[in-house]
């Protein structure tokens, strides 16, 4: 997953997006269509890891204070 981790969530999910509309054509052999769906699940675990890592930020930002937003460090390995 080495090469995975460079990409943008637009990237990974166009490429996901990709991988959904080749399965969905029906025309890949057994095979081919395996090694893409493995890809396709990468992809999904990437866009859901980043996701949630945006949500985390988004809720360090706006905070739960009376005072407002409060700007907090990110640690995605929190």
């Amino acid at each position: 997953m080495d090469e995975n981790t460079d990409l943008t969530f637009e990237q990974a999910f166009q490429q996901l997006e990709q991988v959904v509309q080749q399965l969905e054509s029906g025309e890949l052999p057994l095979e081919q269509s395996l090694a893409l769906f493995e890809r396709g699940t990468v992809l999904a675990r990437l866009c859901e890891k980043k996701l949630d890592e945006a949500e985390q930020k988004v809720q360090q930002l706006v905070g739960s204070g009376s005072e407002g937003p409060a700007l907090t460090p990110f640690n995605a390995e929190e």
